[in-house]
């Protein structure tokens, strides 16, 4: 399925696509204000974003840029009423993958997107995210807000588990086996507490890691 974010503030606009992209399985998310988008973006990194220009907190270029600036594969189509030449230059300029222009037929607007999926693929397998921490799997780099974190091997493949178990509780057990014994590295519980509390620290005691207590370990999403 297609996870769609669609930044759009006008509700008839915004339901048709909706209804109409949800009928050829997509999943699709509105957000209404470009400040719902981010919160939106940083807790979850979508297939696809549809990105209208005039939004009533600000512009979409501006996001576009900041979404660019975070997820330099992550396929963008601004999808505005904004026609002229100067305006679908800039839209390219700050990052967009494909320029449409209202009015459109939905027909038209769904081979659009999957054509760019066709030339993309899913980039959003590349990045997990939680709250404020991101990671990029190709660059394997890890970022909290705008600022790279340096993690340790350990730190990283921790961090990484239990990104990809997001909303699950995983036990010690299961961390030390997969995560260290499964490269053949056999260590003690005390090893995974000193990496969770080395991991805590460098990503600033963040509220979305979250100890079971006699269990293991959560990252879940707070915002």
């Amino acid at each position: 399925m297609v996870d769609l974010y669609y930044m759009e503030d006008d509700p008839n606009i915004a339901g048709a696509v909706k209804e109409y992209l949800e009928r050829k399985n997509f999943r699709v998310t509105i957000c209404a204000t470009l400040a719902t988008a981010r919160q939106a973006l940083e807790a979850h990194v979508p297939t696809l974003v549809l990105l209208d220009w005039n939004m009533p907190d600000g512009h979409g270029d501006g996001l576009c840029r900041w979404i660019r600036s975070r997820w330099k594969d992550l396929p963008i189509i601004f999808l505005t009423v904004r026609g002229d030449s100067a305006d679908i230059v800039s839209g390219f300029q700050n990052g967009a993958d494909d320029y449409v222009v209202k009015p459109f037929a939905l027909d038209v607007l769904h081979s659009r997107i999957l054509a760019l999926l066709r030339r993309s693929g899913n980039a959003a397998e590349q990045y997990l995210s939680c709250d404020g921490i991101r990671m990029d799997l190709n660059r394997r780099a890890v970022f909290r807000h705008s600022e790279e974190i340096d993690l340790s091997a350990a730190e990283y493949e921790l961090l990484l588990y239990l990104m990809r178990n997001k909303g699950k509780t995983v036990t010690r057990e299961k961390i030390l086996a997969q995560v260290w014994d499964v490269n053949g590295n056999y260590v003690n519980n005390n090893t995974l507490t000193v990496t969770i509390k080395r991991l805590r620290d460098k990503l600033s005691q963040p509220p979305c890691l979250k100890t079971v207590r006699s269990v293991g370990y959560r990252l879940e999403d707070t915002i």
